[in-house]
């Protein structure tokens, strides 16, 4: 297939040295080279991210001597990369990436000073990462004989709110971004975007969450019309299960946008959650490549699902560290403003959700969530909710997802998967099933989780060829 436009996103592993980056690059220039042309988006480099996350707390909690341990740590390692591809010591790029390090350093010891660290100081001080890569991935780009220029995400034109740490992008972002980087394409010049962050109205920094740069990338193609959206990743493409838990897990060639979201939501880590929202409106595809096997076409992520012969599930995911938050009194859930408190105090906490159940009677609704926003999803029920609740938490849980869009209309998709889990002798603990019919879910005791994964992507027959 001839394409015009790519976006090109390179992950952490891809970033983590010069050797990655080096490799990134030649498997961006091999396209630019046959005439196609490419935007590429990149990550931090690997680990970088929570070093950055690492540091801002050190500050926070009075202890700058390792805050700055850890920055010098981090300037080490960009200038090693800088010099291996090629940087002379006083060239443009050893400046800036010396540059914004001291801007770093004056960032955490603004936090050390006040002993705070607020939503958007660690945007700030985590988005480091993918602006310290970018011109490491612009150098490299050089050196292999093109021009490239490289831009934060808030200079590419991505405007988002002001929800720092899970910004969104706001409605003139598209327009903004193909403005600010049609110019440099048309011009032979490949722009270097640095992903997983935009900025406010009033140039405040933001990022998009946990995995952002599939985001950004995807926020780039919508924008600019692309042919296709590449996630280089280092696997071949997204999984029928996680293969270290599954060792006989398969590629699966194609996904609907619907079925990569629920993988992505339920754990599958190949995407960000929100990757394909741009997308969808445009019918843009976006494909799942192994860097170290290139000319493995992955698994393409497009609008129609494409269903298989007798797999009516694609995967198995799971998300691990899971609490379930149980709000119960007799018969009092019954009443609408008592459940719309529940959820009011939730959503003022911006917990999310992963699963939630009532049961007939109405006295019961459980909840699960991130054990890591347990303890506040606790306070915020027990103070914003009537007296009468007891509210409790069953620590220890993780969340089983089966996907596809072969279960719509299936019978016995849901008898299959349980009884594949009485085999091993795990106790369900919670059970959600959308209207969508793309995936049940099912909340377990954490210690089971890797055996009841592997029960049900036998079941499935998943470990033979999915596509």
């Amino acid at each position: 297939m001839s394409y015009d436009l790519l976006v090109m996103k390179f992950g952490g592993t891809n970033m983590q040295d010069s050797r990655a980056i080096r490799h990134s690059a030649s498997l961006a220039a091999r396209s630019v080279r046959v005439g196609v042309k490419v935007v590429v988006v990149v990550s931090a480099m690997a680990g970088v991210t929570n070093q950055l996350l690492k540091l801002a707390d050190a500050a926070q909690s009075g202890d700058i001597a390792a805050a700055n341990d850890e920055i010098a740590l981090m300037r080490t390692r960009h200038f090693t990369a800088a010099q291996e591809l090629g940087a002379a010591p006083d060239s443009i790029t050893v400046r800036e990436i010396r540059e914004m390090h001291e801007t770093l350093r004056q960032a955490v010891y603004g936090v050390y000073l006040l002993r705070e660290l607020t939503p958007r100081s660690r945007d700030l001080i985590v988005a480091f990462g993918e602006r310290l890569s970018a011109p490491l991935m612009s150098l490299a780009l050089e050196q292999d004989g093109l021009r490239a220029h490289h831009l934060s995400g808030g200079e590419a034109g991505i405007l988002t709110d002001s929800h720092f740490g899970n910004a969104k992008p706001m409605p003139n972002t598209y327009e903004r971004v193909k403005d600010r980087l049609s110019g440099l394409l048309s011009a032979g010049v490949t722009p270097v975007v640095a992903g997983f962050m935009g900025e406010t109205e009033k140039g405040a920094i933001t990022t998009l969450g946990r995995g952002g740069t599939d985001f950004s990338a995807t926020i780039v193609g919508k924008a600019l019309g692309a042919d296709e959206v590449w996630a280089w990743k280092d696997v071949d493409g997204v999984m029928s299960a996680d293969p270290r838990v599954v060792k006989d897990a398969q590629n699966i060639e194609v996904l609907s946008y619907g079925e990569v979201m629920e993988l992505a939501y339920f754990g599958a880590k190949v995407l960000h959650p929100l990757a394909v929202t741009p997308l969808q409106e445009s019918g843009i595809p976006l494909r799942v490549k192994s860097a170290a096997d290139p000319d493995f076409p992955g698994t393409l992520v497009q609008a129609q699902p494409r269903d298989e012969d007798g797999h009516p599930v694609k995967a198995v995911t799971a998300i691990r560290n899971v609490s379930i938050i149980n709000v119960s009194g007799a018969g009092v859930l019954g009443i609408p403003e008592v459940i719309a408190s529940v959820f009011d105090a939730i959503a003022r906490e911006n917990v999310t959700l992963l699963m939630v159940s009532q049961s007939s009677s109405m006295s019961n609704v459980s909840l699960a969530v991130q054990t890591v926003d347990a303890e506040r999803t606790l306070a915020a029920l027990r103070a914003g909710v009537s007296l009468e609740l007891k509210v409790e938490e069953q620590p220890g849980v993780a969340v089983l997802a089966i996907v596809g869009s072969g279960m719509r209309g299936q019978k016995g998709v849901s008898a299959r998967m349980f009884t594949a889990l009485a085999d091993q002798d795990v106790n369900v603990l919670m059970i959600s099933q959308g209207s969508s019919e793309l995936n049940v879910s099912v909340a377990v005791e954490a210690a089971h989780v890797d055996a009841a994964t592997l029960a049900v992507h036998r079941a499935f027959g998943l470990g033979a060829a999915t596509a």
